[in-house]
């Protein structure tokens, strides 16, 4: 007979996304349930790149706690790192010394057991080794079905979370289509041993024939990457073998280079796809279930974990109170297109990458402009790699702040109760009401519903931030800002950023 599994969100797919996805919800309260296809988290190298934004946003919610060191609200300046575009070295990504380093190198599979401890201790229940085979939506429950290793699971929740990957499961059940763009290129992965270690450096390495990628691997190992310009693979869902690695990489550079002893062998290429909607009805899409695209530039982990900062708190308001559930729509129109810009992004990257002389001058110019410190180019494309340029769409175009939709960093704030930070209150994972100054606000009445979940907090006013108020989301973001000017009536607090509808 199946076994019943109750839940108010079950969340398919148990990598980072999914992971977080269940820290978020289970540290609201809510009832989470993992369900995820392998039975322990995969050693084999992933994604090892969390950029800006991510970090910055992970940071605020408590969840990079012993993976990053602390950071002092009042430092002067910016904290810059080198980084790459296209492989051309150069490009530099910088934030606010204020907030952590804006690239955090941490292994996949570290960052998934760091999250799986946080969510089993939050109280979300894991269930390793089941297989998504069914789904169905009735009325206001979600109804999955599983086979596991004690046999058939039937799952009842008020939401299903797909983040179950690029070939998602979910997705294909609860028939959301999605816009794809076949493949270009073919590309090779693996750690092997190199029989001759001076037969390839650590570097980036172009020539006519296309790319290898080489970085030190652990155990005296050496980590390829290869890009294969020519054309798709023919079955690129093919396991690649060692000797297939080989010739690829000799024929890229046009030397034998003797290889054994791998470790593991993957294949990837730029096929991309982008979901038509995020959601179906309590059904929703995360991570590369949502979107998928070239692995170049590190963006796609962050891309992820940004989806999955930016539901969680909306998904738990939905389930528990006090949001309507209109709050969740905002997901799609937020997330969606980030991601499409991700695609675009990495399609520009590849571009350049490409083996053409005639993109030469082209690969030029990046390198000049990415070396060039004063070129304004140079920081508005490390924004957009690190996410830094989001700005979310405004609940109110036409009279909103400049100020809205836009992300607060870390400040010191001189309270009643002593001095504090921006990131200090928001760890609380509640949004965050502050006065600043003198503005006017007496006592702010928020709806009852709302009075236990948003704080309140009377502070100096800070510099460079010529708000009195500011209504800030969990995920960082301002929802709301007092205007600018004033009509002469009372003082308002806008809570439609939250999902309430009327101002207070």
């Amino acid at each position: 007979m199946p076994r019943d599994v109750w839940g108010q969100v079950a969340v398919v797919g148990g990598g980072p996304v999914g992971l977080l996805l269940a820290c978020e919800l289970a540290r609201e309260g809510v009832g989470t349930v993992v369900v995820e296809l392998r039975t322990a988290v995969s050693e084999r190298p992933k994604a090892t790149t969390l950029h800006a934004r991510a970090v910055q946003s992970l940071v605020r919610r408590g969840h990079l706690d012993g993976l990053v060191t602390g950071v002092c609200a009042d430092s002067p300046g910016t904290v810059t790192m080198p980084f790459h575009f296209a492989g051309i070295p150069g490009l530099t990504v910088s934030a606010p010394a204020t907030e952590p380093e804006p690239i955090l190198k941490c292994a996949q599979d570290e960052l998934e057991r760091h999250l799986e401890r946080r969510a089993e201790a939050a109280g979300a229940r894991i269930l390793r080794g089941h297989r998504v085979t069914g789904l169905r939506q009735t009325g206001e429950r979600v109804h999955l079905t599983a086979e596991g290793p004690d046999g058939p699971v039937t799952c009842s929740a008020e939401y299903v979370v797909g983040a179950d990957g690029s070939r998602s499961s979910v997705r294909r059940l609860a028939g959301i289509e999605a816009d794809t763009s076949p493949a270009t290129v073919s590309a090779l992965a693996g750690d092997v041993t190199l029989a001759t270690r001076s037969a390839l450096r650590p570097g980036w390495h172009r020539t006519d024939r296309g790319w290898i990628v080489v970085k030190d691997a652990p155990g005296g190992r050496t980590r390829l990457r290869t890009l294969n310009c020519s054309g798709p693979h023919p079955a690129r869902h093919e396991t690649p073998t060692l000797e297939e690695l080989g010739r690829e990489v000799s024929w890229i550079l046009g030397e034998d280079v003797p290889m054994e002893q791998p470790r593991w062998l993957s294949r990837f290429s730029d096929f991309s796809l982008l979901a038509r909607s995020y959601r179906a009805g309590r059904v929703l899409l995360a991570g590369d279930a949502a979107h998928l695209h070239f692995p170049i530039g590190g963006q796609g982990l962050s891309t992820g974990v940004l989806d999955a900062v930016n539901l969680g708190w909306k998904l738990a308001y939905a389930v528990r109170g006090p949001a309507c559930e209109g709050l969740l729509d905002t997901y799609e129109r937020e997330r969606r297109p980030a991601a499409q810009q991700v695609i675009d992004n990495t399609r520009a990257q590849l571009a350049l990458m490409r083996p053409d002389a005639g993109l030469d001058p082209v690969r030029a110019l990046f390198s000049e402009l990415l070396l060039d410190r004063t070129a304004g180019g140079c920081a508005a494309l490390a924004a957009r790699v690190s996410a830094q340029d989001t700005r979310l769409p405004s609940h109110h175009p036409v009279t909103a702040s400049a100020w809205e939709g836009t992300f607060l960093y870390n400040a010191v704030l001189r309270t009643p109760a002593g001095p504090t930070d921006v990131i200090t209150l928001l760890r609380e994972g509640r949004p965050l009401l502050l006065l600043l100054g003198e503005g006017g606000y007496g006592d702010v009445t928020l709806p009852p519903r709302w009075k236990e979940v948003v704080s309140v907090v009377r502070a100096e006013a800070v510099p460079g931030v010529p708000c009195t108020a500011l209504l800030v989301r969990p995920d960082g973001y301002i929802a709301w800002a007092a205007p600018d000017g004033g009509d002469g009536g009372p003082p308002v607090v806008d809570l439609a950023g939250l999902g309430e509808a009327v101002a207070v």
